[in-house]
């Protein structure tokens, strides 16, 4: 059966889902978004995640045409018309359609809300849970909260896009990128984690997403013996780790076990990584807003 997906106040089949080619979002990027999960039939943080899109859309000055409470709905009916019960969501806001030129103000419209809804999204094959990823370092570098602050979840990725077409270049999984103070960053769409003597270790917010799966990550800690800790690291300690792994919503817990050509650990899935990637599981599988 074909997908539905909500695009500005109607529900339309997936085929004919459009938005104008004069949309800003399309034409510059302007606009933000939200990647959501739903687990047995409940979205995993959904409130969490509606902050945050609601968060990213204030620092770019953009009204999302409805209130919290009813974007949360209009999530959960998108929901309910795909007959989700594990799947991937995607709110999505633009700046709305305009006249050619970057300046907001030329979108007169007022901005375009869209809801997409379907099964589950696989960022990485199966076997890469089991067998662990593959990182290469990208010679490009996180952009600057200077320039632009990466906690805005924004419609432009060409910054993380670029990494990734090295990171296919080297035939890697995944790209890792520095901030421009030569500190680990995140991975092209993750965030990412080493573990070192007993300690869980990601790069503080500040140059990076914040994650709500992170965040998760870091909450889970403790109950598999380890301390969360948020501190900027370099390439050495990545090097040098006993472990590491990437977290997000689409990824959810994804091992490392080689970056740059070193192996991390034993090259293998590290114990506590499996530990957070059961612990994980558990939660989001039990808890979260029903959709039904």
């Amino acid at each position: 059966m074909e997908q539905v997906v909500y695009v500005d106040g109607t529900f339309v089949p997936q085929s004919e889902a459009k938005i104008t080619v004069f949309d800003h979002g399309l034409l510059y990027g302007d606009g933000v978004f939200e990647g959501i999960r739903a687990y047995n039939k409940r979205v995993f943080k959904l409130e969490r995640h509606v902050e945050r899109m609601y968060h990213s859309a204030k620092a770019i000055d953009l009204a999302i045409p409805h209130t919290r409470e009813e974007l949360t709905d209009l999530i959960l009916e998108t929901c309910r018309r795909n007959n989700v019960v594990d799947g991937y969501i995607r709110p999505i806001v633009t700046r709305g359609p305009g006249d050619l030129g970057l300046d907001p103000r030329k979108a007169t419209r007022g901005p375009s809300v869209i809801i997409i809804a379907q099964p589950k999204i696989a960022l990485y094959p199966k076997e890469k849970y089991d067998k662990g990823l593959r990182l290469v370092t990208s010679s490009y570098r996180r952009v600057p909260p200077q320039s632009l602050s990466p906690s805005i979840k924004s419609l432009n990725y060409l910054n993380q896009i670029m990494a990734r077409i090295e990171a296919n270049q080297y035939g890697a999984d995944e790209a890792l990128l520095l901030d421009i103070a030569g500190y680990v960053s995140e991975a092209s769409a993750d965030n990412f984690f080493v573990v070192q003597n007993h300690a869980l270790m990601t790069p503080p917010t500040s140059t990076n997403l914040p994650g709500v799966t992170r965040e998760t990550v870091l909450e889970l800690a403790a109950t598999v013996g380890v301390e969360g800790r948020e501190r900027p690291f370099t390439l050495y300690d990545v090097w040098a780790s006993d472990e590491a792994f990437i977290t997000g919503t689409a990824a959810e817990i994804g091992p490392v076990v080689e970056v740059d050509g070193r192996k991390i650990g034993d090259g293998v899935p590290g114990k506590v990584t499996k530990q957070l990637m059961k612990a994980f599981r558990e939660l989001v599988t039990t808890t979260g807003t029903p959709i039904y």
